[in-house]
């Protein structure tokens, strides 16, 4: 056997070695969980439902564990019963089927076959609790469950001490817009970073974050609370980047929410 070949046996023998150790895994655990330090979402308003063409991403049928699901083409009067789950910190920070990055500070949601996104109202049957979801991925694949929460959505409902809960969601639809409504109904998104009963710090804040991200800022006042909000903004990906600045620099439960 000459050299060339002695060289290339040993290169084959490395690359199956590399080939047959554990595949990196996708999440950084392997069960999902709250948040270390659960953080109050109180703050954190219901999703507002409002038109929005359906995703490139995550609207065709597909088949899963030998299951085949196909996407609701008019979810309009679409309503459902079953049992709820819920998601956190093993996939924060991860793609949705959609393709945007789950939150789970965000009130959001998975479901089997709904067009993505959709605004979902769900009721929690156990406690009469209620609260409205965006529908950006898939999921939940468990027999008899219907919907998958966001840490924030089910703390809202009560769901976290219980882990599921019965729930009946029924979808929100809202009309596609005229022509001469289009501009207006373009998406628009503001990053809440947080809220406080004292207007100077809520402005202070405003202001810093304003100047250190070099974007738009101001405070939003109902009643007594007073809110940060960063935009707006027309791009969801350049929302979804300055959330994420936003939590670098020390504000985990900031969020994203339309307008």
């Amino acid at each position: 056997m000459n050299n060339k070949s002695l060289l290339a046996l040993a290169f084959m023998s490395i690359l199956l070695a590399g080939c047959s150790s554990a595949p990196s895994k996708r999440y950084s655990i392997d069960n999902d969980v709250a948040p270390e330090k659960p953080i109050s979402v109180d703050h954190i308003e219901d999703a507002n439902p409002q038109y929005e063409p359906y995703s490139l991403g995550g609207n065709k049928d597909y088949t899963l564990r030998g299951e085949s699901y196909k996407i609701v083409k008019d979810a309009q009067g679409f309503s459902e019963e079953g049992i709820a789950s819920w998601y956190g910190k093993k996939f924060h920070g991860h793609l949705t089927s959609n393709g945007e990055i789950y939150d789970m500070y965000s009130m959001s949601a998975a479901h089997k076959t709904l067009p993505l996104p959709s605004y979902v109202e769900v009721t929690n049957k156990d406690n009469g609790k209620t609260a409205i979801v965006r529908v950006n991925d898939r999921g939940p694949f468990h027999p008899g469950r219907v919907i998958d929460l966001s840490y924030a959505a089910a703390t809202k409902l009560d769901v976290i001490k219980t882990g599921t809960a019965n729930v009946s969601i029924k979808v929100i639809t809202v009309d596609k817009p005229t022509a001469a409504h289009k501009q207006q109904a373009l998406p628009k998104f503001v990053v809440q970073v947080a809220s406080s009963q004292h207007p100077e710090r809520v402005r202070t804040l405003a202001q810093d974050l304003g100047q250190k991200l070099a974007v738009e800022s101001y405070v939003g006042s109902e009643k007594d609370i007073h809110r940060v909000l960063l935009g707006p903004f027309d791009d969801y990906m350049q929302t979804q980047k300055t959330l994420e600045q936003v939590k670098t620099l020390g504000f985990p439960s900031a969020f994203i929410k339309s307008l």
